[in-house]
């Protein structure tokens, strides 16, 4: 179940279309937990529980052969972007290797996985 990533990429950005912050963090949870269908960040859905990162997620991305760095809608420099999205940075070069629309049709971690292992292939 590993995920390697070409020797050319130089990072992967998650941006989650939330806010950061402890106080963000216990709202959103609440509104998962709450009114699941309205909540707005299908990355947040699919990888997060009530509190905390899936153990299966956080394993797949310790097996990536590079970085992984995760930036909410506030703290993000590209928030020009659709979010939530996967970015891939080669250099200065950056590309939407999982736009917002893909990633609130996956439903599922499983989903997820298998998307960004194609797509990294």
């Amino acid at each position: 179940m590993s995920a390697p990533a070409p020797p050319e990429t130089d990072r992967l950005i998650f941006i989650y279309n939330a806010n950061g912050g402890l106080i963000h963090m216990a709202l959103d949870s609440l509104h998962k937990t709450l009114s699941p269908s309205t909540y707005p960040c299908s990355l947040c859905a699919i990888t997060y529980g009530s509190l905390r990162m899936d153990p299966k997620w956080r394993k797949w991305l310790q097996a990536l052969s590079v970085p992984a760095v995760f930036q909410h809608k506030d703290d993000t420099p590209h928030q020009h972007i659709p979010l939530p999205a996967v970015l891939r940075e080669r250099g200065s070069e950056i590309e939407v290797l999982i736009d917002a629309p893909t990633l609130d049709g996956l439903g599922s971690l499983d989903a997820l996985i298998a998307e960004m292992e194609a797509r990294l292939a």
